[in-house]
């Protein structure tokens, strides 16, 4: 009885910096925008009337994440 081992034959395919950049650089910007609703907006740049629905949309998830928000 004899045992065969299987070897890996496919090679990862190298991905150019180049077409990865323009993907790092949306998720960066994507990632500020997330930290500053996190963190910093408290109802200002809101568009609805009372001017804190983003405010308390985002409450529970700023406690969580550790910003103070009162």
């Amino acid at each position: 009885m004899t045992a065969a081992v299987l070897s890996p034959s496919a090679k990862p395919a190298a991905i150019p910096v180049g077409d990865a950049l323009p993907w790092a650089v949306f998720a960066g910007l994507l990632l500020l925008l997330a930290i500053y609703f996190f963190g910093a907006e408290g109802g200002v740049t809101s568009m609805s009337g009372n001017g804190a629905l983003v405010h308390e949309f985002l409450h529970d998830g700023r406690h969580l994440l550790g910003f103070p928000c009162h």
